[in-house]
């Protein structure tokens, strides 16, 4: 299934892009998103998300597959699990950015989209609308923090530069054979490039999104038939009754 969105940053394109390429800046702007993890350049977190009665939770993780910094553009690879078993979903997302005004930026997001289990069974028109309604409800969250930022940073002010005391080399040099000379020392050896530690990021718990609200008309249809066969049913048991 494949989805396409897009969305305005109100910001210059370069600092709009720097922004959207920081995970772990983002994340809380993602309805139902909790990131909890970050293994170098490997993010991982959930999403929760429910239908009435139905709730899910998918578990996994997200990595850059391209980043191309100068063109605006970034391909980022995601696979999930529902924590239940019933399920799993895999996304394929590229995200382009192109300046509107020197103040402006739009993204257009394409998503290549695989779920199965109980959320996928709603099919593309409800996934349709809910992604849309979600990518309205970022770019919401996203200028509400952009704003909070600008209006809470400090102004500048001119930092002083602290004027250095001129020394006399010569008298400080110590003479040739002092006890100051220090032998030459051999390189030491470099050593091993340590692996990636796993931060963890302890942010608020993610609301589940409600998928009933933000897709309503186009769950409802699929649920019409389930609905009616469940009246059908009623009536004929109340009928066997009497």
């Amino acid at each position: 299934m494949e989805l396409v969105n897009e969305f305005t940053v109100n910001r210059p394109i370069d600092e709009a892009w720097a922004v959207l390429t920081n995970v772990e800046r983002i994340a809380p702007c993602l309805p139902g998103a909790q990131l909890q993890e970050i293994e170098g350049d490997i993010y991982r977190g959930v999403v929760k998300v429910k239908v009435g009665p139905i709730s899910a939770a998918l578990k996994g993780e997200a990595s850059f597959v391209e980043r191309d910094d100068v063109n605006h553009r970034a391909v980022l690879k995601g696979d999930g699990r529902d924590t239940k078993g019933n399920g799993n979903a895999s996304a394929l997302i590229t995200a382009t950015l192109e300046e509107l005004s020197p103040t402006s930026a739009k993204c257009v997001v394409h998503t290549d989209l695989n779920m199965t289990g109980k959320v996928a069974q709603f099919g593309r028109g409800a996934l349709g609308d809910i992604s849309s309604k979600l990518m309205q409800q970022f770019a919401k969250n996203l200028d509400e923090m952009l704003a909070k930022d600008a209006a809470s940073s400090p102004i500048d002010t001119p930092v002083e530069t602290p004027v250095e005391t001129p020394v006399d080399s010569a008298a400080e040099r110590p003479a040739v054979g002092s006890a100051t000379d220090s032998p030459a020392t051999e390189p030491t050896p470099s050593a091993e490039v340590p692996k990636a530690s796993v931060r963890t990021i302890n942010g608020p718990a993610a609301e589940p999104i409600d998928a009933f609200s933000l897709g309503g008309s186009a769950i409802l249809k699929r649920l019409l038939p389930f609905i009616g066969g469940l009246i059908v049913v009623l009536f004929v048991v109340r009928r066997a009754r009497k």
